[in-house]
């Protein structure tokens, strides 16, 4: 199947919510578990992966999170953010192809840096006020740009293991990372909130 063909089919069937008894619908299933460890990440270079990239994502159910799809979407994310491929600090579920709210992000502020998933994230306060700092981004290739973020936040996600939501204060770098992704979630990209135009590094 064509690859534009199939991601429009795909988001359909998500937006719709068809067949999903567990949780995942069978196109999410497919997506997942038919790529490789280090999936395709969509970017605006295609037009229908842009539109995918700039749609609304929706929460995960309890069903999804306890079934062991989510564990192995949670560890493919992993391996595409940090493949030498990509070599980044954070990704999305649209950027993936899954319009559902779960990214990863790199942890700089805990010890060892490590890449933790976050299902049904959400950005719930912040304080101060935003600073700018350049950004870049997997599904923008080639391009960065000057964005004003929060450096302190809070932010709410559901524990995979509990089933509870868990609120959790996030600052520095980090809490950049954060509203980087969560933006995603809601079909934002980065340049679209840059304080001039995104260019090349120099």
């Amino acid at each position: 199947m064509n690859r534009k063909l199939f991601l429009m089919i795909l988001s359909a069937c998500m937006l719709a919510g068809c067949g999903a008894p567990d949780g995942w619908t069978d196109a999410e299933r497919s997506l997942i578990t038919d790529q490789p460890d280090v999936m395709h990440v969509l970017t605006v270079d295609d037009p229908g992966e842009e539109a995918l990239l700039r749609s609304q994502s929706s929460f995960l159910p309890a069903e999804a999170l306890s079934d062991p799809l989510f564990n192995t979407l949670a560890a493919k994310m992993v391996a595409t953010v940090t493949s030498p491929e990509q070599d980044g600090v954070g990704i999305a579920g649209p950027q993936v192809g899954l319009l559902r709210r779960i990214v990863a992000v790199q942890r700089f502020d805990k010890e060892g840096e490590p890449f933790e998933v976050y299902p049904n994230i959400r950005i719930t306060a912040t304080r101060g006020e935003p600073v700018p700092g350049r950004e870049g981004c997997l599904s923008v290739p080639g391009l960065r740009g000057e964005v004003l973020r929060y450096q302190d936040i809070d932010i709410c996600y559901t524990d995979p293991s509990t089933g509870r939501d868990t609120t959790e204060r996030v600052e520095g770098f980090t809490a950049v990372i954060f509203q980087h992704e969560t933006d995603h979630l809601d079909g934002i990209l980065y340049i679209d909130k840059t304080v001039a135009p995104a260019s090349k590094p120099e």
